[in-house]
């Protein structure tokens, strides 16, 4: 088995090189996947494990836990070219690798503490079945210090042996988002830190199979801090979009028209209800905080504005049926959106149902993705038939260019639009014979 440690550029800048190799990914997630994919396609033998038998399955088939259409192409291709293999025999896959990704995040529990069970659960594994010259490789966003503390107390511990001596410990944080773009964008860029010279350089060298743009950080710390810095600015941004979204309401103004006159028509000036993309990492800078005696005032509320933002969605909902002299309970509500039940759709559609109301979720995930999720209906026809409100989660494909009178002919009358992300013009819905209330939006006019 050729030793890592030390790699060379000229040592794989082919394929036939690369594929004396073997890459491991621990944890079939969505960062996990795009890994495992990514090194397959540069031309690495990769074997993927996950501890859920159920995924291991479903990942097997060509399958992904979230469902991207583009992906699940590209994974079936290399799974039948034999390029890329799933298991949930950690021993196995750690004992035969050379380069190990691990992409086991760490969990938020119902306190909102940082638990790392799972990660720690993971390194211990990996270092019991651990051999000299393997470079492993942290993918999951951590809090400050982890790298150099609890992962590396924890695989050095179980291992016997020293990081740079024996193996190499690399930081390469990388967001579900960000993982997205991975496939999308030329310009991706990996940040790496490691610890010790050697890590380091190999990290880079391994990584430019993959993209040329790595950017190479001498100080683990930095990176951990970088990262997080990145998640908290991110953070609140949506935070502020969602406060002057809500100004805007009261003020009977529209949120929209004035950041398109302002020239801040990106993503990140855009309120949301339901997006929760940040809420994990945001935590762990807030405990890392803590365990510094750091506080961090402005994070925090952030966090807070932006989860309350669920109870915000109710509420508007529930103010716009009142505006064509209808209540929330026994109001039939018909929510076009995603669906991951880890995530505030969940918590929106919990809400509702305790205030009395009736809710139908569709989503274009596959019916075995939906299967366990009561309210979800296996067409948007299924899901607004009969209903009273109609509330649009996401702007995304196929639900920012819907035919509106057929699914007025599909509903009650009156019936209500609740937009929480933007995806129509408040006069095209109208016109529609529909009443419009949007986030951001100011009511409408009689």
């Amino acid at each position: 088995m050729p030793v890592v440690l030390n790699i060379k550029p000229e040592d794989v800048d082919n394929n036939e090189k690369r594929s004396k190799y073997t890459v491991s990914v621990l944890g079939c997630g969505q960062t996990g996947i795009f890994f495992a994919i990514a090194f397959a396609m540069a031309g690495f033998k990769v074997s993927c494990f996950d501890a859920d038998l159920s995924v291991v399955r479903k990942v097997a088939r060509g399958k992904t836990p979230f469902s991207q259409q583009e992906i699940e192409g590209k994974l079936r291709n290399l799974i039948g070219l034999g390029q890329l293999s799933v298991t949930s025999d950690i021993k196995k896959t750690v004992s035969q690798s050379d380069i190990m990704v691990i992409a086991i995040p760490a969990k938020i529990d119902a306190q909102k503490k940082v638990d790392y069970t799972e990660l720690i659960n993971a390194c211990k594994q990996v270092g019991a079945s651990l051999h000299p010259g393997v470079l492993i490789i942290c993918s999951s966003i951590v809090g400050f210090g982890c790298i150099e503390g609890t992962m590396k107390e924890t695989i050095e511990n179980s291992s016997g042996f020293k990081v740079e001596q024996d193996f190499g410990l690399a930081y390469v944080p990388v967001h579900n988002t960000e993982a997205c773009l991975m496939f999308q964008s030329p310009s991706f860029e990996f940040k790496v830190a490691a610890i010790g010279k050697n890590s380091l350089e190999t990290s880079a060298n391994i990584l430019k199979t993959i993209t040329k743009n790595v950017n190479s950080i001498s100080n683990v710390k930095t990176a951990e801090i970088a990262t997080l810095f990145a998640v908290a600015k991110a953070d609140t941004s949506t935070a502020l979009a969602n406060e002057l979204a809500i100004f805007c309401e009261n003020a009977n103004a529209d949120y929209f028209e004035i950041i398109k006159l302002l020239k801040l028509n990106d993503e990140r000036s855009c309120p949301t209800a339901v997006n929760e993309d940040n809420r994990d990492e945001a935590y762990l800078l807030l405990e890392s905080a803590d365990n510094i005696n750091a506080k961090l005032r402005l994070p925090a509320l952030s966090r807070q504005i932006n989860e309350d933002m669920i109870k915000h969605a109710v509420n508007l909902t529930q103010e716009a049926l009142r505006s064509c002299g209808k209540t929330l309970r026994r109001a039939r509500v018909g929510i076009l959106g995603s669906l991951n039940p880890t995530t505030a759709t969940a918590v929106f559609v919990k809400m509702l149902e305790l205030k009395g109301a009736k809710a139908s979720l569709y989503c274009t995930a596959p019916k075995r993705e939906i299967s366990d999720f009561a309210v979800a209906k296996s067409s948007l026809n299924e899901a607004v038939e009969g209903s009273d409100c109609i509330v649009v989660l996401t702007k995304e494909e196929p639900f920012r260019h819907l035919n509106l009178k057929k699914l007025k002919a599909l509903t009650k009358t009156p019936t209500v639009i609740v937009d929480l992300a933007g995806a129509f013009q408040p006069e095209e819905v109208r016109i529609e014979g529909f009443i419009y209330r949007g986030l951001g939006r100011g009511k409408e006019e009689k």
